[in-house]
C-alpha cells in the first residue's frame, strides 16, 4: 500500500494524506497521429555553479537534454526555449542560443520534432529602443535558428509593446520578418497573465481588437505561418480564432485551464497544442493523444481531465510563476536530483502550494516512483521548517 504524509493546508494546519494506488498509463506504441503536440520543456539548472544566479544562467546541459529525449521518447514535440525554459525570466539569449543548438542537434540525431523560440530579449526593453532595433533583433535571433536547422516560433517582444505606438508599428515588424523567413513559422500570443510586459500586445488591450490586428497579420502572411500559440487562458476567444484562421494555418493551444476540450474540438475545428503544462504531465498527454489516434475518446477523458485541477493549480495567479511548479514536479519524478531553479525561482511558489501541487499531482496519477516523491517532499518540508 502507498504511504502516508504530513503537509500544511491553506488553514496553517498540518495534515495526513494518503496516497492513492499507483495509477496505469497506457504505453506509447508509434508516433502520436491525431494532434500535434509540442510541451514547452523546462531547463535544468546547474546548482554548483558559482555565479551572480540574478544576472546570469548556467544549466545541467546533460541532465536538460536528457529530458527533450524523455520527452521524444513519448512521441511528443519540443518547443525550446520558451517562457516554460524562463527564457527571459532567468534563462539569458546567451545560454539560450547553446540550449537551441544543443537540442536542435539533440532533435536531429533521435528524429524528434522541435520548434525554438526567436524573440528579442538580448535587447534592451527601455525607453530608447526603436521599431528598427526590434526588427534587428528578432532577424538576429530567427537567423540563429533557421541557420542550425530548426524551426522557428515567433515569440512576443517586450520592447516591441514598450516601443510600438500602434497597431501598424506590429504589422510593420511581423510583416518583414515573416517576409523573410525562409520556412513557416509559429506565431507566440503570450497574454499579460504571462508576463505583464506584454500588455496591449498587436496595440491594443481590449482584446478582440488585438485578436483583429493578429488576424490580419496571419492572413496576409499565410504562406509564412504554421500555426498560431494563443496563451490567454480564454477559450471562447480561443475557438473564436480558430475559426477565422486561414485553412492552411492551425491553432496551437496555449490554454493551461481548458486544454482537454481545445484539443478534442468541436463540429467545426479542433486546437494542436503548445503547453507547458505538458511538461508535467507528459506521459499522460501522450497517452491521451494516442487513445485519441485510436478513436477511443472516453479514454481521452479519462486520462486527460484529472490532471485539469493539477494544471490550474499550477498556473494560478501569478501565473508566471508557474516554472516553480513545472520543476518541481520534474523533481518529484526524479528527472533531475535536486529543486534549484535558474534565477532562485524555486522560490516563487509557497510550501503550501507545493504541497497541494504533491496531492494533486498523486490524484492524477502524475507520480512515478511514490516512495521517491514523498522522500522529496518531505526533503521540501523540511527546508520550510517543517519536520
Amino acid at each position: 500500500m502507498p504511504g502516508s504524509i504530513r503537509l500544511p493546508n491553506a488553514l496553517g494546519e498540518i495534515v495526513s494524506y494518503q496516497l492513492q494506488p499507483q495509477r496505469s498509463i497506457p504505453t506509447i506504441t508509434g508516433t502520436l497521429q491525431s494532434r500535434t503536440v509540442f510541451s514547452a520543456a523546462h531547463v535544468v539548472s546547474d546548482p554548483l555553479a558559482d555565479m551572480d544566479p540574478l544576472h546570469q544562467s548556467a544549466l545541467d546541459w546533460e541532465l536538460t537534454l536528457a529530458y527533450r529525449r524523455y520527452l521524444w521518447s513519448l512521441g511528443l514535440s519540443v518547443a525550446e526555449a520558451m517562457d516554460t525554459a524562463q527564457r527571459g525570466m532567468g534563462l539569458t539569449w546567451e545560454t539560450s542560443k547553446e540550449l537551441i543548438r544543443l537540442s536542435v542537434r539533440e532533435a536531429q540525431a533521435v528524429g524528434g520534432k522541435i520548434a525554438c523560440g526567436a524573440g528579442t530579449d538580448h535587447l534592451s526593453a527601455g525607453p530608447t529602443v526603436t521599431i528598427a532595433d526590434v526588427e534587428r533583433a528578432y532577424e538576429e535571433q530567427v537567423a540563429y535558428i533557421e541557420g542550425l536547422g530548426g524551426q522557428v516560433i515567433l515569440m512576443a517582444s517586450r520592447a516591441l509593446a514598450r516601443c510600438a505606438q500602434s497597431p501598424e508599428d506590429y504589422m510593420r515588424v511581423y510583416g518583414k520578418i515573416l517576409s523573410q523567413v525562409s520556412q513557416p513559422v509559429i506565431l507566440h500570443w503570450l497574454g499579460d497573465m504571462f508576463d505583464p510586459n506584454l500588455k496591449g500586445y498587436w496595440g491594443h488591450e481590449d482584446l478582440g481588437q488585438a485578436m483583429e490586428v493578429c488576424l490580419q497579420i496571419i492572413h496576409e502572411y499565410q504562406g509564412k505561418i504554421d500555426g498560431i500559440k494563443i496563451s490567454l487562458l480564454d477559450a471562447e476567444k480561443e475557438i473564436e480564432m480558430r475559426r477565422r484562421l486561414p485553412e492552411s494555418v492551425r491553432m496551437y493551444t496555449g490554454d493551461d485551464f481548458n486544454y482537454p476540450s481545445l484539443i478534442k474540438g468541436d463540429e467545426q475545428g479542433y486546437s494542436h497544442a503548445l503547453l507547458g503544462i505538458f511538461d508535467a504531465i507528459a506521459p499522460v498527454a501522450a497517452a491521451s493523444i494516442q487513445a485519441m489516434d485510436h478513436g477511443n475518446l472516453s479514454l481521452y477523458d479519462e486520462l486527460l481531465d484529472p490532471t485539469v485541477e493539477l494544471s490550474r493549480h499550477i498556473f494560478q495567479k501569478p501565473t508566471f510563476a508557474y516554472k516553480t511548479g513545472i520543476v518541481f514536479m520534474a523533481y518529484l519524478n526524479g528527472h533531475q536530483p535536486h529543486f534549484r531553479m535558474v534565477g532562485g525561482a524555486e522560490g516563487a511558489r509557497s510550501i503550501v502550494h507545493l504541497s497541494k501541487l504533491f496531492v494533486l499531482a498523486d490524484q492524477a496519477g502524475l507520480l512515478r516512483d511514490s516512495e521517491l516523491a514523498m522522500k522529496r517532499m518531505r526533503n521540501a518540508l523540511i527546508l520550510a521548517g517543517i519536520e
